[in-house]
């Protein structure tokens, strides 16, 4: 799990809050957000969450009508953090598929562009929410629908870019939450592999060692 996230008062490079603000919006997200991630949405409470940051319960309200609000408040954060993305990522250009897919890749090794762990969390909050859920299965279909047209533009077909698109998209989601113990060598190592499989092209050095600059940046091995 990451470290939980800094409050605006405790970060030395944010701006002075003024009066008698001890809080931001953006602090009771990004708490709101850690709870659902590490305990479940049962568990993103106001109370706990205003003990969590050392405040009173009323400075909610300055922020948001009703925990249901922040609720959906947090779901709007991972559409415009997950869904958003990954979509970017599949609208970047690219000279060629092997280099379109690795724009998607990012999002693997980059969680500003996919956080992961926050996607998995509203799936498990989606099986107890029917309002959840149909923004679950929007939010699918938006990054399958990117991704189809990504492949479309290099020349796949209607139905070959819709099966590629689902291979890559559903087997990532099941590789993240496999969580397979691997070193970023070995991943690097692999990855013109998973592109021949996803595209039937292998991608040129060029493309391999600019992901492998970007990628090393962001990986935590899982294996130390």
């Amino acid at each position: 799990m990451p470290p939980k996230p800094l409050l605006h008062r405790d970060d030395p490079e944010a701006a002075p809050l003024i009066g008698n603000i001890k809080v931001t919006r953006e602090d009771w997200l990004n708490i709101g957000l850690d709870v659902l991630i590490r305990d479940g949405e049962e568990r993103v409470k106001v109370l706990a969450l205003a003990e969590a940051m050392g405040v009173s319960r009323s400075s909610f309200y300055w922020y948001f009508k009703s925990r249901q609000d922040l609720l959906d408040a947090l779901l709007t954060r991972w559409e415009e953090t997950n869904t958003a993305g990954l979509i970017r990522q599949a609208e970047a250009p690219a000279e060629r598929v092997t280099g379109a897919v690795l724009n998607v890749f990012r999002c693997i090794a980059n969680p500003d562009l996919f956080n992961t762990a926050l996607d998995f969390a509203v799936r498990d909050w989606a099986r107890r929410s029917d309002a959840v859920l149909a923004r679950m299965r929007a939010g699918d279909l938006a990054r399958v629908t990117a991704l189809t047209a990504m492949f479309g533009r290099y020349g796949c077909g209607e139905r070959e870019a819709l099966t590629r698109a689902k291979v890559l998209y559903y087997m990532q989601l099941g590789y993240d939450m496999a969580e397979p113990e691997e070193s970023h060598d070995y991943r690097l190592a692999m990855t013109p592999e998973y592109l021949k499989v996803f595209t039937g092209q292998a991608p040129t050095e060029v493309e391999l060692q600019e992901f492998a600059e970007y990628s090393r940046a962001f990986w935590r091995d899982l294996s130390q």
